[in-house]
Order: C-alpha cells, then sequence, then structure tokens
C-alpha cells in the first residue's frame, strides 16, 4: 500500500473514566486541513481496530488527496500493530466515553468540519453515541443497525445533522432497500447502495468508491471528475 505524505503522530486519548486510548492523527504535509475524520472501528471481538483496512487507507491516502486530517484509533481493551488500548470492551455501552474522548479532542486541537467516519460496530457508536458538540455529521460504512435503534436514528432527525450510508449490495446484515426504508425516518441522511460490494469492503475497487465518497461528503472541491484521483503528482 503507498503511503503519501502527511504529517503523522501518534496519539493518547484520556477518556471520563481515566483510560488511556492510543491513537494516530494523520494531517496535510504542508497546509491545514480542511475538513476532519474520527474514524470508529469495526467489532474489536471479530477483528475490528484502528489499522482496519479501510482506515489505514484513508490515513495514507486523504491528507494527501483530500486535505483531509484523518484521526484514528482503538477504542477501549482494542489491539492492532499500534499498540493496545487500555480497559475492556463494552458491547458499545462504555465506549461512549471513548467518542467523547475522541471528539474532544479534535475539537480541543481546533481540527475544522468533524466528521464520524464509522464502519459497522463503529456506524453504531456513531449513531448512539455521536451527536456532540463539533460534530458535523456522520459517514457509516456497512451499518448494521443492530445496537443502534430507531430512537437514535430519531435523535439524529431531531438534530437536523447528516448522514451519509455507504451501504453494500450483498451486506451481510443489512441491504440497501432495507437500509433506505430504515433511514427514511431521517431527512437529512443519504443512503447509497454500493453494487456488488460486501460488509468489509474487500477489493480496491470498493475502497475507492469509499474514499471516493467520503470525500463527496466532506471536501468535494478535492474530486477530479466526480472521483478520487489515483495518481499523486507531488502537489
Amino acid at each position: 500500500m503507498t503511503v503519501l505524505p502527511a504529517r503523522r503522530a501518534p496519539i493518547t486519548l484520556t477518556t471520563a473514566d481515566g483510560l488511556r486510548l492510543i491513537g494516530e492523527l494523520a494531517l496535510p504535509a504542508d497546509r491545514d486541513p480542511a475538513g476532519t475524520l474520527v474514524c470508529l472501528h469495526p467489532l474489536p471481538t471479530h477483528g475490528g481496530m484502528m489499522d482496519s483496512h479501510v482506515y489505514r487507507k484513508a490515513a495514507a491516502r486523504l491528507p494527501a488527496l483530500a486535505d483531509l486530517a484523518v484521526l484514528r484509533f482503538n477504542t477501549r481493551g482494542t489491539i492492532s500493530d499500534q499498540g493496545r488500548s487500555e480497559g475492556e470492551f463494552g458491547g458499545g455501552e462504555t465506549e461512549r466515553l471513548d467518542v467523547e474522548a475522541a471528539v474532544g479532542y479534535a475539537v480541543a486541537a481546533g481540527l475544522p468540519d468533524v466528521w464520524l467516519l464509522g464502519w459497522s460496530f463503529g456506524t453504531e457508536l456513531t449513531l448512539k453515541w455521536g451527536l456532540l458538540p463539533g460534530v458535523t455529521g456522520g459517514i457509516l460504512l456497512s451499518p448494521p443497525l443492530r445496537r443502534a435503534t430507531d430512537e437514535d436514528l430519531d435523535r439524529w432527525a431531531a438534530s437536523g445533522r447528516p448522514l451519509t450510508a455507504l451501504v453494500p449490495e450483498f451486506d451481510d446484515y443489512l441491504r440497501p432497500d432495507e437500509a433506505r426504508q430504515r433511514f427514511a425516518r431521517v431527512p437529512k441522511a443519504t443512503v447509497i447502495g454500493v453494487d456488488g460490494a460486501k460488509h468489509l469492503w474487500v477489493g480496491e475497487n470498493y475502497v475507492r468508491i469509499v474514499l471516493s465518497e467520503i470525500v463527496r461528503t466532506v471536501n468535494p472541491a478535492a474530486l477530479h471528475g466526480g472521483t478520487l484521483p489515483t495518481t499523486w503528482d507531488g502537489e
């Protein structure tokens, strides 16, 4: 995987219950970011972590290609090549404090236009706990809508904040037609069905679709011909 230039640094998030969570912040190499992604990873009990492939590629490419800040971290008890965060898996409940710590870090750092980028379990955290000061909206990859309920969707609807959901055609939990029905209660929700894709977004073509739609939501000016560039000219 090609890693494009960026200012990358390890970070430590401290939760309200005193846990230290390990993470990384990647910023454009020579300019201020136009927007910010706070990445909430898939289920850690099934291998989800801050280094899950879509997030690694987002951090490797989007600071350079789209002027985005990418903040990744391991939720409590989660381990990856970057290290292990303190604490134990909380089933999506105590992770509320992890989401608050990550958003609080981004806001305190002065990062602009903060979007939560959730994938699978991370979408549940976004929907349940993501309506925080400083959060512009949410981007959901493969939302199962299992822990998150219609009540959570109603809170997003009442907030007026936007949601963009990317739903694989062959998802294991929620497919595009049902997703459109479930998200219809959120006026500012956009559901994008992705033909041929599965829950884990395996395959470079699907990663490109995901990254392009993320950029279309957060910084559409960075797209060329409607998609993210596939080459880097060093400028």
